[in-house]
């Protein structure tokens, strides 16, 4: 799992080049207010570090940037448990990610924030051009107002009873209930109060800016329908997709009530910020631009760039609808997403990765059980969920390490080069030897058929972004060797076809 030309600090900025394969990577930012576990993992950083690097080592001109996800309410809601600033909830989460992934070797050429002054700036310039193009509406709301507070509440800044009927949930949130899982508006909870001073709010009107998509839906789905089959789509992000378009676009709301995000140019809506669902996507484009100056030939250059995008089941349809939707509208020749590669759940032992009940395993415990991080980089891939749910096990991951890292690879490594370590008379002095006479060794032509057509269907694999076929193939190749060396029998050759024994090592 090497990298080839992985970046280096100080190392020079990429930009795409004529005649290259110009291919810019991202995955899904991960939200700054937690650890992230093994399904955020897997989910997001590790399969696109993964096509990353076989980009790299194909020669391909590639760039691969991420970054920590800092605006909205719930980092508000943890700066206000935590007792601090917004601000440096993220500076400490912001850091504790970057941990965990260099510690994961996950080798991004940037990884940025979007709480940087290029968000807001590039934010700001989107957002003009909509307005400019009449994509914006303006609406009134209800919300719920704490008069002690004087500010509007956002979902999760209210609790109250749950409205559903048999659960009546005393805790419940604004956006959800815990208890039955229903997903909720704040002004549905019965005997609602504020999370802050815990007074009882009352509904008050509240004008907000949305981002029109039924006026955008012809561009969208001309999109949709063309990249969907070119980029080669996984199946998983098509389906969310059209579930989306089925149900009918509705205009979405881009303002938030809060004072933690990118402000919004306008006198009249001076004290909102943007909705974190409409900066954050932007986050990949300010990220990209803190990577270089000239990021517009990476992001504006829809001939010459093709756009990888990595990330969980449930992000689907703010990449697919929302993100090309706010990008289309600005009318200008934006590098979309050409191809998606979405994952499903990964689940530990008996249930869900949860933070808050101590169920799973995180970054920063996957660091401290001393297993190699090759042994949880392997594990992790082999488990991929590509097409449905998988689960974390520790049996699971202690069995395919004994069968198939030592089992198969460290088996097939271990017996070539030890035997070529040992003293001359029963080995090679630590010389690899010459292999005169190969092209005649009809078993190793057989061998060398056999990984030729492996070689081609990992390649296959891995074009199109099928990760797990592909380090399957690559295993199949130290399955091939260890199967040839144990029928050549080389150690006897030794002694008696020196030439044939050279030859196999």
């Amino acid at each position: 799992m090497a990298d080839h030309n992985p970046p280096t600090a100080g190392a020079a900025t990429k930009v795409p080049v004529d005649g290259k394969r110009n291919i810019l990577i991202t995955s899904a930012l991960p939200y700054v207010n937690n650890v992230p576990h093994l399904g955020n993992i897997i989910g997001c950083v590790l399969s696109a570090d993964v096509f990353a690097r076989y980009c790299r080592m194909r020669g391909y001109n590639c760039i691969y940037v991420c970054g920590t996800d800092e605006y909205g309410t719930a980092t508000e809601t943890k700066a206000m448990e935590e007792n601090c600033s917004p601000k440096e909830i993220c500076d400490k989460y912001h850091a504790i990610h970057k941990e965990v992934y260099e510690w994961f070797n996950i080798s991004f050429d940037e990884f940025g924030r979007t709480s940087s002054s290029k968000q807001t700036e590039i934010c700001h310039a989107i957002f003009k051009k909509l307005l400019e193009n009449n994509w914006l509406s303006e609406n009134t709301m209800q919300q719920l107002f704490c008069d002690k507070c004087q500010r509007f509440l956002a979902d999760r800044f209210v609790e109250g009873n749950c409205p559903t009927p048999g659960c009546n949930y005393d805790s419940a949130r604004g956006d959800q209930c815990e208890k039955c899982g229903k997903l909720l508006n704040p002004t549905e909870l019965l005997h609602p109060r504020c999370k802050v001073c815990q007074n009882t709010p009352h509904i008050r009107d509240t004008d907000h800016l949305f981002l029109e998509l039924p006026l955008l839906k012809d561009k969208l789905e001309d999109y949709i329908n063309s990249m969907s089959v070119a980029g080669g789509w996984s199946h998983n992000a098509i389906q969310a997709t059209h579930a989306w378009l089925r149900e009918g676009l509705k205009p979405r709301c881009i303002t938030r009530d809060l004072k933690w995000g990118v402000p919004v140019p306008l006198e009249k809506f001076k004290d909102k910020v943007f909705y974190v669902w409409f900066d954050a996507l932007i986050g990949y484009v300010s990220i990209t631009s803190c990577y270089t100056t000239e990021w517009e030939k990476w992001w504006k250059d829809p001939e010459n760039v093709e756009l990888y995008q990595f990330m969980g089941k449930d992000n689907v349809p703010f990449h697919t609808v929302m993100f090309p939707s706010t990008l289309l509208g600005t009318g200008e020749n934006w590098t979309l997403m050409k191809t998606i590669s979405v994952t499903e759940y990964m689940n530990y032992e008996a249930g869900k990765f949860s933070k808050s009940k101590g169920v799973g395993v995180f970054g920063n415990d996957a660091k401290h059980t001393n297993i190699p991080v090759e042994v949880w980089r392997y594990y992790l891939l082999v488990n991929r969920p590509e097409v449905s749910d998988t689960l974390f096990t520790w049996t699971d991951l202690q069995a395919k390490l004994n069968s198939e890292l030592l089992g198969n690879l460290r088996n097939f490594i271990n017996r070539v080069l030890s035997f070529i370590a040992k003293e001359p008379g029963s080995g090679y002095g630590s010389i690899i030897p010459d292999a005169q006479g190969a092209e005649s060794h009809s078993s190793t032509k057989a061998l060398g058929e056999k990984v030729g057509s492996y070689v081609e269907l990992y390649i296959e694999a891995m074009e199109q972004v099928k990760l797990k076929q592909g380090l399957k193939m690559a295993m199949s190749i130290s399955s091939e060797g260890n199967a040839y060396l144990q029928e050549s029998q080389f150690w006897k050759l030794y002694k008696g076809d020196r030439a044939s024994c050279s030859v196999i090592m």
